[in-house]
């Protein structure tokens, strides 16, 4: 994986440093003879490769050392002044040289991006848990989204039944209400009229003589409840009383009837009492 970094990078080193060199011989070889432009060209490349070289052993140690590092760029710089310096006094092909200046500085960006990513590369073993980890997250996601969508609709499915359940119910209130007041338009609407006002006073019993009740609509609306009961609840029996009044049932007939039949004629003659108090005298009787 790492040589999609690293070959570029050594492409450009080398392109580098023979148009470096190439440049310098050519340059200072009008000036000096070309043995001396040809070793400070190749001093320049080898001050660059020394460094570089520097630089990825320290990088394969885990180490960093910002002096070589800055030295490295520094021989980086030089090498691009010099295609630059050539380019600018160049007669002939002058935007060609200038257009390749950028090559040095172009190589030592691709080796900082290739140690970048031995810095950041992990094993196969790592990449294979995250890929995982990230898988089982989608996943996860992906459930979440499914319930809160069916949670939804089972939510809007509901939220319609109600509405239209509660509107049904609306319209059936609404139609009674319409009726009743249709009908009580209709019952006042009688008694309010002459002749059916007579009718029904006719039919009314007189409760003074003279006078005739008015016939009155019923309360139609809320009614207070009752405080008290209207009738007082028939005094308990004692157990002597009791007693006489299951006799007497008892052999009100021959044979004597049962427990079932005395209770049931007792029930029907208006008495109370409990079963069990019922029952108690039953056996004192029998």
């Amino acid at each position: 994986m790492s040589a999609k970094t690293v070959l570029p990078a050594v492409a450009m080193t080398a392109v580098s440093m023979v148009l470096t060199l190439a440049v310098v011989v050519m340059w200072l070889g009008t000036a000096v003879p070309w043995p001396v432009a040809l070793v400070v060209g190749l001093g320049i490349d080898g001050g660059w490769l020394a460094t570089l070289a520097y630089e990825r052993r320290l990088a394969a140690q885990g180490d960093h050392n910002r002096a070589v590092t800055a030295v490295g760029w520094s021989f980086g710089i030089l090498a691009a002044a010099v295609l630059v310096a050539h380019a600018l006094t160049a007669d002939e092909s002058a935007a060609a040289w200038l257009a390749v200046a950028w090559l040095p500085i172009a190589a030592k960006a691709l080796w900082l991006v290739h140690g970048l990513w031995e810095r950041t590369t992990l094993t196969p073993l790592a990449l294979d848990a995250i890929r995982g980890i990230q898988q089982e997250a989608r996943d996860e996601a992906a459930v979440a989204r499914a319930r809160l969508r069916a949670e939804a609709a089972t939510e809007e499915t509901r939220l319609t039944a109600v509405t239209a359940a509660g509107a049904r119910v609306a319209r059936v209130q609404a139609r009674t209400a319409q009726a009743l007041s249709s009908a009580w338009s209709t019952l006042e609407t009688a008694r309010a009229g002459e002749e059916t006002g007579r009718a029904l006073t006719s039919v009314t019993a007189r409760v003074t003589p003279g006078v005739t009740s008015r016939w009155e609509l019923p309360v139609w609306g809320p009614s207070e409840p009752l405080t008290s009961r209207s009738l007082e609840t028939a005094p308990a029996l004692t157990d002597e009383a009791l007693d006489v009044i299951v006799e007497e049932i008892r052999n009100s007939e021959t044979p004597a009837l049962s427990y079932r039949e005395m209770a049931a004629r007792f029930r029907a003659a208006g008495h109370s009492a409990s079963e069990v108090r019922l029952r108690s005298a039953w056996k004192r009787v029998a």
